[in-house]
């Protein structure tokens, strides 16, 4: 649509009539955008931070532990405590089909570690060097466990970066240094980057991981198994592996098959499943509500449009009456009515950038989140501004179709 000198002036002209109105609507219109805008940013913002609690988990992976029984079954009370053996990987991996991987996973709290003068607490993981599958460990110097340090039981430990930072600072690379873990010396072979603030046994970033034998030859725990960590194969569900694990647990146990709080199961594929199935309404959310802020500021446009044909009565019919064509007067409305939605809607895009950059740049300048990303894409911004377009051009269909009715000599009886 062309707008020579004549129809900005016109533009101009209205604009500077009914300043007032002019100013309420663009503000409406400036606010359903922003709105929009900030609402989009703001829930991909806080996707990416609730999806970083499980950054570095496999998608299909789930965490078997025992509990105490719940009810009493074949001779054994109720309230019994039981335990989980390395033999039960071998009959899980016989008995249940769909698994793709089972690891066992020890652990000891608290365990006081020392380097020169520094020292800390942190959470002490014994694990097989295929638990990386399950969480990345995302290795940021040397490298994680392999067969050779569980077949030998080496004492050798990679630490989490929140350790690392603790007892050797940011930029030291501390592979082949010793630190003294409950008065047993192990040597650091790499650094865990990952940064998962889901907690099994400890979160990674705080723990020390050492070979699954060496853990329980120090700690004495024999055959005892804490944790068993599952990888479901491609086309299974770990919860439907669930039923067949807790079956065969609870025969070989002598566990109430109906007995609900014996063998638990933390199923990281339900927690990612139901993490989307929120952001899906979350963002069904946010374009309803702001596309309705949006469409209140287009509806006061329309209304500004229609009053302001209306005071141009006389002016529109003279126009007609000296040679102006139908489509001259649609083209002056329209336009009128897109230039003050675009402008006030560019605006408010303008704003909401900003405000969704100082979010961003507030939120990843702490300890706690990284590479959050709160930022609108430019596909999205673009779709908005054509969306900006479409409205503002329906806003003005309905003055400029009751401007073009308008006849010379209705005007000159309205005067």
């Amino acid at each position: 649509m062309r707008m020579d000198v004549d129809t900005w002036s016109e533009i101009l002209l209205t604009i500077t009539r009914n300043k007032t109105r002019s100013f309420l609507t663009a503000f409406g219109v400036f606010w359903g955008i922003f709105m929009l805008i900030v609402l989009i940013g703001g829930g991909k913002g806080l996707q990416s931070m609730i999806s970083q609690n499980f950054a570095g988990f496999a998608t299909n992976s789930g965490f078997i532990f025992a509990q105490s029984t719940s009810k009493a079954y074949k001779g054994f009370k109720k309230d019994r405590s039981w335990n989980m053996v390395n033999s039960d990987i071998d009959l899980l991996r016989q008995r249940v089909k769909g698994l793709q991987l089972i690891t066992a996973f020890n652990a000891n709290f608290g365990a006081n570690v020392t380097y020169q003068e520094k020292k800390g607490q942190f959470t002490m993981k014994g694990l097989y060097p295929v638990y990386d599958q399950i969480e990345d460990q995302k290795i940021k110097f040397g490298r994680f466990l392999n067969d050779v340090d569980i077949s030998e039981s080496r004492k050798v430990c990679v630490i989490g970066h929140r350790v690392h930072e603790q007892l050797f600072g940011k930029q030291t690379n501390p592979c082949v240094k010793y630190i003294s873990i409950d008065g047993t010396y192990f040597q650091v072979i790499g650094v865990s980057g990952s940064e998962g603030n889901m907690n099994i046994n400890g979160q990674a970033s705080q723990s020390i991981v050492v070979p699954y034998t060496t853990f329980n030859k120090i700690y004495n725990r024999g055959e005892n198994v804490d944790l068993l960590c599952v990888l479901a194969k491609p086309g299974y569900k770990v919860k439907g592996l669930q039923v067949d694990i807790e079956k065969v647990l609870k025969e070989k146990y002598k566990i109430a098959p109906d007995d609900k709080q014996a063998v638990s199961l933390v199923n990281a594929e339900a927690l990612f499943t139901m993490v989307d199935n929120l952001f899906r309404g979350v963002r069904v959310l946010v374009w309803m509500v702001g596309l309705g802020t949006l469409l209140a500021g287009v509806i006061g446009v329309s209304n500004i449009m229609m009053v302001t044909v209306r005071e141009r009565t006389t002016e529109i019919g003279i126009r007609r009456a000296i040679g102006a064509r139908p489509r001259d007067i649609i083209q002056q409305i329209l336009s009128e009515s897109m230039v003050l939605t675009l402008v006030a809607g560019m605006a408010g895009i303008s704003f909401a950038v900003l405000v969704l950059q100082v979010l961003e740049v507030g939120v990843n300048s702490g300890d706690t989140f990284s590479d959050i990303m709160f930022q609108v894409s430019f596909w999205t911004a673009l779709g908005v501004a054509f969306l900006l377009t479409v409205l503002g051009l329906l806003a003005g269909l309905a003055p400029a179709l009751r401007a073009m009715n308008i006849k010379p000599i209705d005007a000159i009886r309205d005067e």
